[in-house]
């Protein structure tokens, strides 16, 4: 019976495929345009043509090192050398190395495989006839044949010759057939060809080919300055002020001009600014760090010695002693008030009471002893037995 309900739900389903549209059947996720991991992201990231180029290259070079002797390890020298003479340039290699090129790349892999699929031919025709005469794959492939590069040196659609930028910046497309050739100037430096000094910098050195530019002192504004140091400044950073006397600039002490800080800070003189630092817990108010700084004692807190001392503990050390002889007093009164009929009742529960006020008093100032370090000649002796 349950065989014969499953035979007639199967053909109830072949009877009803036909009339499911495709829109019926769940699809399994896909990745949207913006999605992908970063690293899918980095594999299909288009390249400019010299880079994408040079990736190429870069691999192709990184496979020659790494099938190098990788047929010839050990044995009889003379074998090897003509054995490996030949595997240099066979096709045996190339295949070798094509087989996992581009795998190595992080970034523009996609398109890496794109240009070894393109450039195949003109790889496997260096490779066979201009591996020895013209070793610089890079120049004779992305440079002359490819034409996407320029050589080092060499900028834009005519691999036009690169400015010199006097050593202190990059010429703009260096090396690509991109670019307007000028020069981006490092920090420090400026001009067409890098030969000038920028704001905030002086000229440290220079002679016919180099340029030395460093950075002015931090006391100086933007107008610059004619050497190192405060006094060559020509203009005062704010926290500096102008001495007409000696020219230069010189420190504003804000701590003395200003009193920046508050009642329970204490300012530091700093180059140029100041900083605000929070006095001693013992103090309220100070003119610097420390308990002996104070301009007067916070509460809790007495001057003694030229210092701010903590008093709260003497304090609730005499109000605990004078709480305790009150309650001795009370318990002698307390005594002979009670037994002031019998005398010698009296005696013997006064003697009591003065036996544990000895003993607590005795108990409660005698400072507890820390048990003997051992002498080194038993310390030894237990090291010895164990």
């Amino acid at each position: 019976m349950r065989h014969s309900r499953a035979i007639v739900a199967s053909l109830l389903l072949v009877a009803l495929l036909p009339t499911l549209s495709l829109g019926d059947i769940p699809k399994p996720p896909s990745l949207s345009a913006g999605g992908g991991t970063k690293k899918d992201k980095l594999k299909t990231e288009k390249l400019p043509p010299c880079k994408a180029c040079t990736v190429l290259v870069n691999s192709f070079r990184d496979g020659i090192k790494r099938t190098e002797r990788a047929k010839h390890d050990g044995g009889d020298a003379a074998w090897e050398e003509e054995r490996l003479g030949s595997y240099k340039t066979s096709e045996l290699r190339l295949v070798e190395i094509q087989e996992r090129l581009c795998t190595d790349i992080v970034r523009g892999e996609d398109q890496c495989h794109q240009l070894a699929e393109d450039y195949e031919t003109q790889i496997e025709e260096w490779w066979k006839n201009h591996q020895t005469t013209q070793p610089d794959l890079h120049r004779w492939l992305c440079v002359e044949q490819a034409a996407v590069c320029c050589p080092d040196g060499f900028y834009g659609p005519n691999c036009d010759p690169c400015p010199t930028c006097f050593g202190n910046g990059k010429c703009k497309g260096n090396g690509t057939r991109k670019g307007n050739g000028k020069c981006a100037c490092d920090e420090g430096y400026t001009g067409d060809n890098c030969d000038s000094c920028s704001e905030e910098h002086y000229q440290a050195f220079r002679d016919e080919t180099k340029l030395l530019c460093s950075r002015c002192h931090k006391a100086c504004a933007a107008g610059g300055c004619t050497g190192a140091g405060p006094n060559s400044c020509r203009v005062c950073r704010s926290g500096w002020v102008m001495d007409s006397a000696r020219g230069g600039c010189v420190d504003v002490d804000e701590c003395i001009k200003e009193a920046p800080c508050t009642n329970h800070q204490f300012c530091v003189n700093n180059e140029g600014s100041y900083s605000c630092l929070e006095c001693d817990k013992s103090c309220d108010g100070c003119n610097g760090d420390g308990p002996d700084l104070c301009e007067k004692c916070a509460e809790g807190y007495e001057l003694r010695d030229g210092m701010c001392t903590d008093t709260s503990n003497e304090k609730r050390n005499q109000y605990a002693t004078f709480t305790r002889y009150l309650t001795y007093l009370g318990l002698c009164i307390a005594t002979c008030i009670v037994l002031q009929n019998s005398t010698w009742l009296a005696a013997l529960v006064g003697l009591a009471v003065a036996v544990y006020i000895s003993v607590s008093e005795y108990w409660l100032n005698t400072a507890p002893q820390q048990p003997a370090a051992p002498s080194p000649r038993i310390l030894d002796e237990i090291l010895q037995q164990h």
